[in-house]
């Protein structure tokens, strides 16, 4: 599958090649670089089209509250990139900024989604809940690794796509991707992938609460057990009540604090070199020849954000706060995901994608279905 944005070699006499990564012939980045090398000029103009492309995605939430941002930014970010005009920067001086958003603000994201998640909130669902939410992420991550598999789709995307509808969307792929160290066009096909099932169950699941004959807590549990991304839960809960939404978000936030272990289960098959994911001339593919650490520094902060939440440290004001810097955040990196998803390439795929989205989002809603019964 060819990444739309490719950057292009680019000469000025004999002066040094900027190809995405580095400029010149140094051995380490050059100083006044962002992390990675990239010169802090290269990335500006992608960055820009990111915070644009932010900037929309909030005003279309504005008007359409209904409308989760992080949905609205993936799309706007795929259609950025097949539009005549913006497509071009997007390919050319805008690639570097876009691959540094999807990148290193999504670390920031999940660090700062941390804080939404106290300890308190889990045990207070209960043991038999606690069991059904572990239950679910099991079945969900591992029927869905399976199931890619089988269908052959490509490098790291059957895991990609597992820890996304497991756990908690577009953010877990990100998560999972910098672990991995994925490439860039398996976490975008992946992101675009879950994105699209989850914005379908915002209009599906409401129209099944009654006839699967759930009272407002237990479509609350199930929505919350069965939806990927927070803001998507939000926005099926919601049409339920504030019962149903209360029970949702706690349950959804239960999954969340699943993503540290699994993280730190692919970075340590990643070190060891199989396991989780493709492998070609016997060594692990996306690791770029390096051990990733057994616990990425992310995932560190994001435990730390958890303990300063259940602690009690910071007053409701600064959480806010950081719960609106954090949704600014992770759509700019979702802008610039949005932007390596190539439609024409994804439809030569086939339906192997597709299927796999189908699958999945069957094998989440009803073993989650199931263990709201279970539970209730």
């Amino acid at each position: 599958m060819a990444l739309l944005g490719a950057r292009p070699e680019r000469r000025a006499g004999n002066g040094p090649t900027a190809v995405g990564g580095r400029v010149g012939g140094g051995s380490g980045p050059r100083r006044g670089s962002v992390p990675g090398g990239r010169p802090v000029p290269a990335a500006l103009p992608g960055l820009a089209l990111a915070g644009c492309g932010t900037a929309a995605a909030w005003a279309v939430h504005l008007l359409l509250p209904g409308v989760p941002v992080l949905t609205v930014a993936v799309a706007l970010g795929v259609a950025a990139a097949h539009l005549p005009r913006v497509g071009r920067l997007v390919a050319g001086a805008g690639r570097p900024g876009l691959t540094l958003a999807g990148r290193r603000l999504m670390r920031v994201g999940v660090v700062l989604l941390g804080l939404e998640l106290g300890l308190g909130d889990v045990l207070g669902l209960g043991w038999a809940t606690v069991g059904m939410v572990l239950a679910v992420v099991t079945a969900t991550f591992c029927g869905t690794l399976w199931l890619g598999r089988r269908l052959g789709l490509p490098g790291d995307q059957p895991l990609l796509v597992a820890a996304g509808y497991a756990i908690c969307g577009a953010s877990a792929i990100g998560a999972v991707g910098e672990a991995r160290g994925s490439d860039e066009r398996d976490t975008a096909v992946s992101v675009a992938l879950v994105t699209l099932c989850g914005t379908l169950a915002i209009a599906v699941l409401p129209l099944l609460h009654h006839p699967l004959g759930l009272d407002a807590s237990g479509f609350g549990r199930w929505v919350g057990a069965g939806v990927h991304d927070v803001g998507q839960v939000v926005a099926t809960a919601q049409t339920a009540g504030p019962v149903a939404l209360r029970e949702a978000v706690v349950v959804k936030l239960m999954r969340v604090l699943l993503l540290a272990p699994l993280v730190a289960a692919v970075a340590v098959a990643a070190r060891r070199g199989g396991g989780l994911g493709r492998r070609e001339g016997g060594r692990t593919t996306g690791g770029a020849g390096r051990r990733p650490p057994l616990v990425p520094l992310f995932v560190a902060g994001f435990l730390a954000a958890v303990a300063v939440r259940t602690a009690g440290l910071l007053p409701p004001g600064v959480l806010d706060a950081a719960a609106t810097v954090r949704e600014i955040v992770l759509a700019t990196a979702l802008v610039g995901l949005g932007t390596a998803v190539h439609l024409p390439s994804l439809a030569r795929s086939g339906a192997r994608p597709a299927l796999l989205g189908a699958g999945a989002w069957v094998v989440v809603a009803g073993v989650s279905y199931a263990g709201v019964l279970l539970t209730a």
